[in-house]
């Protein structure tokens, strides 16, 4: 036992994933994940968003997408996100 045993983390073993260029589970590190709060129709703010997200440590970012629009504009999104892009999609054709 340690003298901090809350850092002691016992994790189970895991299969391996990749997310974009992240690998997730196995003994890889944890990796942080954020989501942005902006209207991902509006292509340059939420890249602004995913920018200070990956600025300040981020691995993988999500973003949502509510209609037809902002689908549309994940196409950008993803091309341009120094991070791997997870879309949150809220909507059924």
């Amino acid at each position: 036992m340690s003298i901090r045993p809350f850092r002691d983390i016992k994790r189970r073993v895991t299969k391996v994933i990749k997310v974009g260029d992240v690998k997730v589970g196995g003994n890889n590190p944890i990796s942080v994940q954020s989501m942005t709060n902006t209207l991902t129709k509006n292509v340059k703010e939420t890249l602004n968003q995913i920018n200070k997200i990956s600025e300040a440590g981020g691995d993988i970012v999500r973003i949502s997408c509510p209609d037809e629009e902002s689908t549309i504009a994940l196409k950008e999104i993803s091309k341009h996100s120094p991070i791997p892009v997870v879309a949150d999609i809220h909507f059924h054709f």
